[in-house]
């Protein structure tokens, strides 16, 4: 029995030494030891030409091989549940958190490290509270119209969440999957969050009646706006920035509903048992500086950044979207117990509801 209790202990001490290894600001150690590692795996759902720059970059600054996937916030969780502890990947960087929240649940993220960067966050939200993931950047919730299409019909562009629903908007909305991506999450959790959980799921189950189409990716109902195949999309505003001012669509504006909205929180981590736990521990570092972050605004992605060391992109700024605006009821804690539950009752509303759910109207890919 003393020899068993020993050996535990000298366990705990070992694990106890990983855990702090890097706890008195000795970057030189943790990038000798990525280095010697010499590769990293990353698994990305930000925007794809933000994430080829932000890891083209780690690999320049540092010399470590640097390969990475753009994978939607729905397909890595299910990605990394079917590796079951063995993960093809070492971190994943951006997107929206509430995917995080269910994999870190699940035990599928490692939170043994606490990044030095984070000294440099401003807001508690901006980070998990068990430590499992840590934000790079915030991006608010809202309305995307086509001003162009909306004059030609005669209709006014919706202004509140409410407003959706009105019948002249039959066919016009476009929202993302609620199984594939995580800005749907957002919106479940804020409506029944606002509205209160029966009133909340009736409530997209009558916005469904309205909706043409759920793009595979949050971003999709964006990038159709401009054209006019998509007449209002729901999603962040810094996504519709990016149709305006890098894709010249004059004719998109951009709607911060008046009834409440919610925030995303861009989030990177280290997936639980990562090949390369020294160089996953370095991207952290990395991705939250300014060598990091400020490559987004250089790249068509405009959100606000949650570190005080970053200058925010001019866009941001000149749009308004301060995170300031945010509903200060939405409460970001229940979101992380009742994400799951939400969206899973959703679908299973709209789908009683007669509704069509198949990969025509909520695409997979």
């Amino acid at each position: 029995m003393k020899k068993a209790l020993a050996l535990l202990l000298a366990f705990v001490m070992v694990a106890a030494l990983m855990v702090t290894a890097y706890a008195d600001d000795d970057m030189d150690k943790l990038i000798a030891d990525a280095q010697a590692e010499g590769e990293l795996v990353v698994y990305g759902s930000c925007e794809e030409e933000y994430l080829a720059a932000a890891c083209e970059n780690f690999q320049k600054l540092y010399g470590i091989k640097t390969s990475y996937q753009r994978l939607s916030t729905g397909e890595v969780p299910a990605k990394i549940e079917e590796e079951n502890g063995k993960p093809s990947a070492d971190v994943w960087f951006g997107g929206t958190n509430n995917p995080y929240d269910s994999l870190a649940a699940k035990g599928f993220l490692d939170n043994s490290y606490v990044p030095m960067n984070a000294s440099h966050l401003t807001k508690d939200i901006y980070k998990d509270p068990n430590g499992y993931w840590y934000g790079i950047y915030t991006g608010l919730l809202g309305f995307m119209v086509n001003t162009d299409e909306l004059e030609r019909m005669g209709l006014e562009a919706p202004q509140s969440w409410d407003d959706l629903l009105k019948p002249e908007y039959k066919g016009l909305i476009w929202l993302s999957n609620y199984k594939t991506a995580g800005t749907p999450k957002l919106v479940a959790n804020l409506m029944i969050q606002l509205k209160g959980h029966d009133e909340g799921v009736q409530y997209l189950v009558d916005l469904d009646k309205n909706v043409q189409v759920y793009t595979k990716s949050g971003s999709g109902p964006s990038k159709n706006v401009g054209t006019g195949e998509c007449v209002i999309g729901i999603g962040f505003l810094h996504d519709g920035i990016t149709q305006i001012v890098d894709n010249g669509y004059d004719n998109v504006a951009l709607v911060v509903p008046s009834d409440g909205t919610a925030c995303e929180i861009g989030p990177v981590a280290i997936f639980k048992g990562a090949a390369h736990p020294a160089a996953a521990r370095l991207f952290m570092e990395y991705a939250l500086s300014p060598d990091c972050v400020e490559l987004a605004a250089q790249h068509g992605s405009y959100q606000f950044l949650v570190i005080d060391n970053a200058e925010q992109p001019a866009a941001a700024v000149e749009f308004g979207l301060d995170p300031s605006l945010v509903w200060d009821g939405y409460d970001f804690a229940k979101a992380v117990t009742d994400t799951d539950q939400n969206v899973a009752d959703v679908m299973a509303a709209i789908e009683a509801a007669g509704s069509d759910v198949g990969e025509g109207r909520f695409q997979t890919s």
